[in-house]
């Protein structure tokens, strides 16, 4: 069981991205979900507005499921989380799996979730700090806060390193 990265505490993403090493590629992916109420699915959950998110309606696990058409390169997944808005329906315990697709998805991190609040970063590295490459990343949601049953997510995002330039600068 890991921790999640504590980058500065609810760090924006978006500082990463600034930084120039890193981009999101959640656009190229395909993203679907376990379940969800109507008008609080993927699009909520990707809309850039910490206000709206993904009301799951179902048994758990709760999925999302993000598939690239080409073996692509990952580095981190930011998830948005807000206890004092969503309390029972805040994730308080979630597996992160990668793999070719449905079939042999393999766990790479399991979070544990304390009344989390703001922007939690996933390294998806391996034990070298090496990013992943992989077709599909399923963000399952395995417990929530007292016993919840459906869950929010108000963000995701998913960030791929940006490659040196091979050119050399003069």
């Amino acid at each position: 069981m890991t921790t999640p990265n504590k980058t500065p505490p609810g760090a924006d993403p978006k500082q990463l991205e600034r930084t120039g090493t890193v981009r999101e590629i959640g656009s190229q992916a395909v993203w679907s979900l376990s379940s969800c109420k109507p008008g609080f699915g993927v699009d909520q959950l990707r809309d850039d507005n910490l206000e709206t998110y993904w009301q799951s309606d179902g048994s758990q696990p709760h999925l999302v499921n993000i598939q690239f058409r080409r073996k692509t390169t990952v580095k981190t997944l930011c998830i948005y989380a807000d206890y004092k808005s969503d309390e029972s329906y805040t994730p308080s315990k979630i597996s992160v799996r990668v793999g070719n697709n449905f079939h042999n998805l393999q766990e790479i991190r399991q979070l544990e979730l304390v009344e989390p609040s703001g922007w939690i970063h996933v390294p998806l590295t391996d034990n070298h700090k090496k990013p992943t490459r992989t077709f599909m990343i399923q963000i399952a949601v395995l417990a929530n806060h007292q016993n919840g049953r459906d869950t929010h997510m108000r963000q995701i995002k998913i960030y791929t390193p940006v490659e040196e330039s091979s050119i050399e600068r003069r």
